[in-house]
């Protein structure tokens, strides 16, 4: 079988083509450790190790795709959301660190041996619903999307992570399709206005179902929160995650309900916002 290039000359060359990309060297290292099949230390410690003909095929046209500003995650097909590798594709928006924090509210707010019933609306490729299925072995949720593309993802990362007796998949557009009532209620809904400027591998390959919302990106929380509002048991959670400078407009939409608070992310930036439907 013919050799391709030693790993060492791979990477350098790799890494020379995504030079105009910020994460050009990292994305080349990523993409090649796939390629070959191994971790960050094997490319180090193995960099005279020659790559098989399909190998170094596979790599080239994966570093010419990654020029063409798709997204890694989409070219290898998954990753990495709160501990758990997740399969993602052109049907699902990328899962962001960001989110994690609203993870990590939901989780602080409930009790983790409780029996809770909880509703991921726009489930995307279901990272927020798997990682709280995770966290929450007592509890049941029903994953919620307008895509069934999307749902199909979903089921298979659920499926992947040993989930999936514990969550329902629904088609549904927000809550519509769903009865009876949830202890909580958390969304990543799409929040970017109409004709705000973004990169190019989010504009140009993420779903634009999942991105934008209308001329100011607050379209879905108009329709979620009386919907949430319905929903929710008394003293039930609602939690979103929210872009830049929706915060005000977001508190003014809560007014009504009880202990409404944001979590930042690590920029500071409101990242995450908390309501609690009243107990009466």
């Amino acid at each position: 079988m013919p050799e391709g290039d030693s790993i060492a000359v791979a990477l350098a060359s790799g890494s020379k083509l995504l030079a105009a990309l910020q994460t050009g060297r990292r994305d080349a290292e990523l993409l090649l450790m796939y390629a070959i099949g191994c971790d960050r230390a094997y490319l180090l410690t193995h960099s005279e190790t020659k790559l098989t003909s399909e190998q170094s095929a596979l790599f080239q046209s994966w570093i010419e795709r990654r020029a063409g500003n798709e997204p890694v995650q989409y070219i290898i097909g998954e990753q990495e959301f709160y501990g758990l590798k997740f399969r993602v594709t052109r049907d699902v928006l990328i899962p962001r660190p960001e989110t994690e924090h609203l993870v990590e509210a939901a989780l602080g707010l409930v009790q983790r041996k409780r029996k809770l019933r909880i509703a991921d609306v726009g489930t995307g490729s279901g990272a927020i619903a798997v990682a709280l299925a995770h966290g929450l072995p007592s509890s049941r949720l029903t994953a919620l999307d307008i895509s069934p593309a999307a749902l199909a993802v979903a089921q298979s990362n659920a499926e992947r992570h040993g989930v999936t007796e514990r969550i329902e998949f629904v088609e549904s557009d927000l809550l519509g399709a769903v009865m009876g009532r949830f202890d909580l209620i958390v969304s990543n809904p799409p929040y970017v206005a109409d004709g705000e400027s973004l990169e190019p591998q989010v504009r140009d390959f993420e779903p634009k179902l999942a991105l934008y919302a209308g001329r100011d990106g607050l379209a879905i929380y108009r329709r979620l929160i009386p919907q949430a509002l319905e929903a929710l048991k008394p003293g039930g959670w609602l939690l979103m995650e929210i872009g830049h400078g929706q915060r005000d407009t977001l508190l003014e939409m809560l007014s009504g309900w009880c202990d409404v608070s944001f979590r930042n992310d690590l920029q500071g930036i409101p990242r995450v916002v908390c309501a609690r439907k009243s107990s009466r």
